[in-house]
């Protein structure tokens, strides 16, 4: 019981493009402290000032390919001509670290993340996602126009990608109807406050001291 440890938390958040996933995630890892997110890598080019190491990892395609084929990638895939892949090794290794990590992925990579965790143990005990469905397609399409960052013709292939994407709900341990980013982050911050208190994550004082009355009693034994 001495050498047991809590088994952290790997928050898996997906959602249709426009629901607001990526603004939940910010302000969801802004407001806790204890969650971590983990730094994908991409071969699109830096934005602003946005930093290698920080922001993403920014590789090269010959690069990426070359991690695809050595099976570096938990999960990995195409938007819209660009790569965007989460390491194994990024993840867990921090798991390992005790650290709860936060991953911000689409429904394709959950997927991926869901095959891989049903045989991967790590994976599997720290696995907890979450699916952000919008209200309905046409509140999709309002955010999507009143982002204004995309044509027309963007705007439609997105809303075709969100219909099939939103079938896959019943993939995930939790299902949140994104009506709203403040509700949105309540919610997402008592499913993990919730996941935190799952017994098999908890290592207890109590455990330890009880095995250790144990061997004692043994030792004093004649």
């Amino acid at each position: 019981m001495s050498d047991a440890r809590p088994v952290p938390v790997l928050l898996l958040i997906s959602a249709p493009s426009g629901a607001g996933k990526t603004t939940v995630c910010e302000q969801l890892l802004a407001t806790t402290p204890s969650l971590t997110r983990a730094v994908t890598c991409t071969t699109r080019r830096p934005r602003g000032s946005e930093r290698d190491g920080v922001d993403y990892h920014f590789l090269a395609p010959e690069e990426f390919e070359r991690r695809i084929d050595a099976l570096e990638f938990l999960e990995y895939a195409t938007v819209y001509g660009r790569r965007y892949g989460t390491l194994r090794a990024e993840v867990l290794g921090r798991l390992r670290a005790g650290q709860d990590l936060l991953l911000n992925i689409d429904v394709q990579g959950a997927a991926s993340v869901r095959t891989l965790a049903a045989v991967e143990p790590e994976l599997r005990r720290s696995l907890v996602s979450v699916f952000l469905m919008p209200p309905s397609l046409d509140e999709l399409e309002r955010r999507l126009v009143g982002r204004g960052q995309d044509s027309p013709d963007a705007i439609h292939r997105r809303l075709m990608a969100a219909r099939s994407e939103m079938t896959h709900w019943r993939q995930f341990d939790y299902l949140i109807v994104s009506d709203g980013i403040p509700e949105t982050l309540r919610r997402l911050k008592a499913i993990y406050e919730a996941e935190k208190m799952r017994q098999f994550r908890a290592v207890l004082p109590v455990a330890k001291s009880v095995a250790t009355t144990a061997e004692q009693t043994r030792n004093e034994t004649p």
